[in-house]
């Protein structure tokens, strides 16, 4: 097999010269950052690219020397907030460097903020997106107020000039109010600043019954680190959350999704110390205009009372005369009327008895009439039914012994015997 070969280092100065091929030298290139570390004040990286299943294709290392990674980095802070860190989508500007002993190798000479800017607002856009299809972005606005909230959970840094600043606003407002603040303590920047957020209200939640609001302020610090709030994680809890949450952890021209799922979005920590006094001051009004309604009120029913007392007091006497006089005509008529009734009754129940005794009379009549026909009646019955009159119709009455004889077995030979008949008695002996 005659084939020529090339020494491994032909080869390597082969892909050199390649790689210092202007159209591949210096470029930019969009890649995905991982495996960052700083070590002597340079940057040492991996440039890679995945596909849409999350899959790696393809992989460059990559390197900023210290000369350049400072201000870089403060340069990438400064427009988009945070410091350059692995898993970040950025446009860099590359050369391509191939070393015969070292291998490939790019190092980066400049980067473009505005690409990885418009990939945080769209992670920003697809965290509202989920937000609002999951139904819970507007679920603590929609939570109601009440009438003056004085119990307030506070999640800010110990010691932050923001958390000084409410505290101060609040307790020692010009009103009088009182407030009872209780701290739970996070870290409100950086990579801590999330999960140290979710786990004061994860604390706040389990003694919810004490406060009436949440207030999350943070103050002082650059704007640019306010990017760590914009995640879907503290969005949800905020969202979520059992009770009003005030945010004021921005600036005038910064708006973070917290701010726009909390309960209300103030731009700083006084402000947020202002609303809670406005909304005291809101009530103390309130009572002192019904202070001064229930006055106005009480003072017209005492007026009102004094003048119907005195109308009373004047009336009083004239409708008592009055009721006398009335009530002395009506006993006179009552007198005057007596008489006439008692005669009028007295003609009246005589007449009535008159016409009682004629009745008595009449039914005593009646009734004796009655009783003469039924005793007529009875004596025609007893008559007619008498022995006698048996005796006459031919009938006679047998006895013996001074016994009526009603059968012949009474009887036996020389029993003396006696016969009743109409006009006498016989007496016989049977035989």
């Amino acid at each position: 097999m005659n084939v020529e070969a090339l020494t491994l280092i032909q080869y390597n100065n082969r892909i050199k010269r390649l790689v210092n091929d202007p159209s591949v030298h210096v470029c930019w290139v969009m890649a995905e950052t991982s495996d960052l570390r700083v070590s002597r004040g340079h940057c040492y990286l991996e440039l890679i690219q995945k596909d849409d299943t999350g899959a790696t294709v393809a992989r460059l290392g990559a390197a900023i020397w210290a000369s350049t990674f400072a201000g870089l980095n403060d340069k990438f802070y400064r427009a988009t907030g945070k410091p350059l860190t692995s898993g970040m989508k950025v446009m860099v500007n590359v050369t391509a460097n191939f070393h015969e002993l070292y291998g490939m190798k790019a190092f980066i000479n400049d980067i473009d903020p505005s690409y990885t800017l418009g990939d945080m607002e769209r992670i920003r856009r697809e965290i509202i997106a989920k937000l609002t299809s999951e139904g819970i972005i507007d679920m603590n606005k929609q939570l109601p107020w009440g009438l003056a909230p004085q119990r307030i959970a506070v999640i800010s840094a110990r010691g932050a000039a923001g958390y000084g600043d409410f505290l101060n606003q609040l307790h020692n407002n010009d009103h009088g109010l009182k407030f009872y603040t209780c701290l739970f303590e996070a870290v409100m920047q950086g990579a801590n600043c999330v999960p140290s957020v979710i786990a004061a209200l994860d604390r706040i939640a389990a003694v919810e019954e004490l406060f009436d609001c949440v207030v999350i302020i943070r103050g002082g610090g650059s704007t640019s680190d306010l990017n760590s709030f914009d995640n879907y994680d503290l969005g949800a809890n905020i969202a979520q959350f059992p009770l009003p949450i005030i945010t004021g952890i921005g600036h005038d021209r910064d708006v973070t999704i917290p701010d726009m799922v909390s309960k209300l979005h103030v731009k700083t920590p006084t402000a947020a110390a202002a609303f809670l006094v406005q909304c005291g001051t809101a009530q103390l009004e309130r009572i002192k205009v019904l202070t001064e309604t229930i006055a106005t009120v009480s003072r017209e029913a005492v007026a009102q009372s004094r003048e119907q007392l005195a109308y009373y007091g004047n009336f009083i006497p004239l409708a008592a005369a009055k009721l006398v006089e009335t009530s002395r005509m009506r006993l006179k008529g009552y007198t005057q009327s007596i008489p006439l009734v008692l005669k009028s009754r007295l003609s009246n129940e005589r007449v009535g008895l008159q016409h009682k005794q004629e009745a008595i009379k009449a039914a005593l009549n009646t009734s004796m009439e009655r009783q003469r026909l039924l005793i007529a009646s009875l004596t025609d019955k007893v008559n007619l039914l008498s022995p006698q009159n048996t005796l006459n119709r031919g009938y006679s009455l047998t006895t013996c012994n001074g016994h009526v004889v009603t059968s012949v077995d009474a009887l036996k030979a020389g029993s003396v015997i006696e016969t009743t008949l109409a006009d006498g008695k016989v007496t016989s002996v049977v035989e």
